[in-house]
């Protein structure tokens, strides 16, 4: 009976999608939570200051910076087309897990950031990011800020320090690709075969 092979760029696209919606979740979950039970006069100090909740609303970029004022809606255009090129490239490029990973970290970071810009006040396209995590000496941020933030890092490991394309497969498993398609009937073929001296090959 003839099956059927996940192909290596399925399974990257697998694991990018599986990323992408599990931080987004987490970060809309955090946000709610966020909204719902901390007030914005009374921050909440944890760990002995080394965690602080502190409820903002962001109309600027990430970690707070830069307010937007009148230009919110570039923030949102701008973040838009960035998810727009991830998305393209996931679908018809992608090729490496570890690539995967790190561009399901960007697409999360990015649409849970862009969730708020779209469908919180004071209204679409300008609507104001819910922040509340804050470190000591460090801009106020959320989940999806995080995503961003180790997606950069995973970005500079894998592009500077391992020097690995996310269009260029593993080696096995563009190894084991290459034999496929050499031999097309060789995975689906139960016969055996037989050698140039005659002999059944099991």
């Amino acid at each position: 009976m003839q099956t059927t092979r996940r192909t290596p760029l399925n399974d990257r696209r697998l694991v990018w999608g599986l990323v992408a919606l599990t931080g987004l979740i987490i970060d809309q979950v955090t946000k709610t939570i966020a909204v719902n039970t901390l007030d914005p006069s009374d921050p909440v100090v944890l760990l002995g200051g080394l965690l602080t909740l502190q409820l903002t609303w962001n109309d600027g970029a990430a970690f707070s910076l830069g307010g937007g004022g009148n230009i919110t809606w570039l923030f949102t255009l701008f973040a838009t087309a960035v998810l727009c090129g991830v998305v393209w490239f996931v679908l018809r490029r992608l090729q490496h897990r570890g690539w995967g990973l790190v561009l399901g970290l960007l697409t999360a970071g990015i649409l849970g950031n862009l969730g708020d810009r779209y469908f919180r006040a004071p209204g679409p396209g300008v609507g104001h990011v819910v922040d509340f995590l804050q470190l000591p000496k460090w801009p106020i941020f959320n989940v999806a800020d995080m995503c961003v933030s180790f997606a950069a890092v995973g970005i500079i490991w894998l592009s500077v320090i391992k020097n690995v394309s996310p269009s260029e497969p593993a080696s096995g498993a563009q190894g084991a690709e290459d034999s496929d398609d050499d031999d097309p009937a060789a995975a689906t073929d139960p016969r055996p075969q037989r050698s140039t001296s005659g002999e059944v090959a099991e």
